[in-house]
């Protein structure tokens, strides 16, 4: 769900407002809410509709190739010692899988997936209140994809609400929920919000475009959580004292969150921690490169915050963006996240100033608790504690077209990319295990 892609700008609208831009052959339209000075020929990191940064065509590292890069590990790994590194966005999870990236790394280089996507760690009590809203209101609910078929209570789902007759629609961004709106007057529309840092600001401009436009109608269910204070909980679990058997020693930091928070929020648990932060692109020798840095940090001693993605991510990140989540969303006293509790400031919820547009204050939508699904290991996957071949319901009974947990329903999570690339097929050879 925080995946962002670069596209280059064809045109821009004369109220600067908005452009055309070029990703392969198909042309987009988006918003340049977030941005500033862009001009025709940028090439632009695009997510949910909008342009999140410009992506500079200096600074950034140039890498050799693999076979140089293998070579680098040769002599920088130390043979006796076992380097634990894990990656918090399932981007990067996937991006290890697909290219068989872990294939190429020493045998005691091993990756940990961590929480993986926003839709993963999401807990099922929301997404019964959302099934329940659109059930017992006649509303409009407007939702980015990757939320319909995740399971609530019951194994009951957006996508079989939406077969049963609710207004269930999926869309690409906050601007399609916003003409909704628009065109049906009538009715009430409540977009889903839900994603890490990524995909908050276009949340934000859309409360305050309502508000401008006066859109009595419009209200978002606001789910957005912060990556710093979940790599803090990771930090905290009793699983990373001294001698657990997942102690992660160091971490990739997530790249298009960061493009938008910047590398500074990692420096805290750097200095805590003592465990060292690489902001990794997405590109197989990003994830390599990035690797090697970690390995040598370890091996030095040092823990610090370094940046493998310079031609996004800087350490202030998008200040205009940041602003508007400022401006518009506040931190919550504590928030559940599945697989990791309750956690304290880890998560937004819209301003006073902007509760009319608060669908949880409209529709009196109180916290509920729920379950996950018996035998389900979502919850210690997303912790690293296990894999998905661990889970006994891995390739049985959940699978991507009949999902028990939110790890195989993502497209970003861990268990869809075991399954999507063949890796339970060698881990079942192997019978390795989390452990």
């Amino acid at each position: 769900m925080c995946l962002a892609l670069p596209a280059r700008v064809v045109s821009i609208d004369a109220d600067n407002a908005m452009a055309t831009v070029l990703l392969g052959e198909v042309k987009k339209s988006i918003s340049l809410a977030l941005v500033d000075d862009v001009q025709v020929d940028d090439f632009v990191l695009i997510h949910v509709g909008y342009a999140l940064n410009r992506i500079s065509d200096r600074g950034g590292r140039a890498h050799p190739g693999p076979a140089v890069v293998c070579s680098h590990f040769e002599q920088a790994v130390e043979p006796q010692r076992e380097y634990r590194l894990m990656e918090f966005c399932g981007g990067h999870t996937h991006a290890i899988f697909r290219y068989g990236v872990q294939d190429l790394m020493p045998s005691n280089i091993r990756f940990v997936h961590g929480p993986g996507c926003p839709v993963c760690v999401l807990p099922v009590g929301r997404i019964d209140n959302v099934i329940q809203l659109v059930e017992e209101q006649d509303v409009i609910l407007c939702s980015y994809g990757d939320m319909l078929r995740v399971p609530g209570s019951g194994r009951k789902s957006l996508l079989k609400v939406k077969a049963a007759g609710g207004d269930v629609r999926m869309v690409y961004s906050t601007l399609d929920a916003l003409k909704i709106a628009r065109d049906n007057p009538d009715r009430q529309v409540v977009f889903f919000a839900i994603g890490f840092e990524t995909t908050t600001p276009p949340t934000a401009v859309a409360i305050r475009q309502a508000q401008a436009e006066g859109l009595g109608n419009f209200s978002v269910f606001c789910n957005h959580v912060l990556t710093p204070p979940a790599i803090k909980r990771i930090l905290d679990a009793p699983e990373q004292d001294a001698g657990g058997s997942v102690a992660i020693e160091g971490f990739f930091g997530p790249s298009h969150i960061s493009s938008v928070i910047g590398s500074l929020p990692y420096e805290y648990s750097t200095k805590k921690y003592h465990k060292p932060v690489v902001i990794a692109g997405f590109e197989p020798l990003d994830i390599m490169q990035s690797t090697l840095m970690l390995v040598r940090q370890l091996n030095a001693g040092r823990a610090e915050v370094e940046n493998e993605y310079t031609r996004v991510v800087s350490r202030e990140g998008n200040r205009k963006a940041q602003a508007l989540m400022d401006e518009v969303l506040e931190l919550r006293p504590t928030f559940e996240w599945r697989g990791l509790g309750m956690i304290p400031a880890s998560a937004l919820r819209i301003r006073e100033r902007y509760a009319a547009f608060d669908a949880e204050k409209r529709f009196d939508m109180p916290a509920t608790q729920a379950s996950d699904v018996r035998g389900c290991e979502c919850p210690r996957i997303l912790r690293g504690i296990k894999i998905p071949t661990d889970c006994k319901l891995f390739g049985t009974v959940c699978t991507p077209e009949n999902p028990m947990g939110s790890c195989m329903v993502s497209s970003e999570g861990a268990c869809s990319a075991y399954w999507s690339y063949g890796r339970f097929r060698q881990h079942q050879g192997t019978g390795e295990t989390a452990a």
